[in-house]
């Protein structure tokens, strides 16, 4: 995606995350700028025949809209990602049986990481919408190295049933990606360059900045 900055705003933007996720606060903390964050009350449910890619675009989407309403001059953020392993589309697990299967399913293999980031300013109705792809290869992961691994760290609300920014980071040969954070569940990269393309550029939001 070609992104074209506009001249600063002549106001300052109140940040929205549209996210409860423990994961996606802690990325947008590390650029320093003030921002607020709320659940968005979404079926995230897949709809039958939607690809991966459309499935995160459509939620990123949804989950900054949702907010909206709420904040009516304001950039709202919303993000979303799955996991794809031989086609088939893996969500969070939830439970240890379920994340056992998802390690067990990549061990060994390329496993694709869609994650979706959407801006929608809400004064006037614009999004800026692109996803990143993240390719991690899985070394091959015995039954025990599974069980002690899930054991360590509980990761049964991560998509792909592992916290890449701790141990997690043991189960990889290898991971391609464009934007480093993106995996975590939050492109840094892009996000920074739809801020700007909205007339925000983060290091000027960042507190104390002149």
């Amino acid at each position: 995606m070609t992104i074209t900055r506009t001249p600063p705003c002549a106001r300052r933007h109140t940040l929205v995350l549209a996210s409860s996720s423990p994961y996606r606060r802690a990325l947008l903390e590390r650029l320093r700028i003030p921002f607020t964050s709320a659940a968005p009350d979404i079926d995230e449910s897949r709809r039958p025949g939607e690809t991966p890619l459309a499935l995160v675009r459509r939620l990123a989407r949804q989950k900054a809209t949702a907010l909206a309403p709420a904040w009516p001059d304001a950039l709202v953020i919303g993000s979303d990602q799955v996991a794809v392993n031989a086609g088939q589309v893996l969500g969070k697990p939830g439970t240890h049986a379920a994340a056992v299967r998802q390690l067990q399913a990549a061990s060994g293999r390329s496993v694709d990481f869609p994650t979706a980031v959407c801006v929608l300013d809400t004064a006037s109705g614009h999004a800026l919408l692109d996803v990143v792809t993240t390719t991690v290869v899985f070394r091959a992961l015995s039954d025990v190295a599974i069980e002690r691994y899930l054991a360590a760290e509980r990761p049964y609300d991560c998509a792909g049933s592992f916290k890449v920014e701790g141990l997690g980071i043991a189960l990889f040969e290898r991971v391609t990606s464009d934007d480093p954070t993106a995996l975590t569940g939050l492109p840094l990269i892009t996000l920074c360059g739809m801020l700007a393309a909205c007339g925000c550029d983060v290091v000027d939001l960042v507190d104390g900045a002149p």
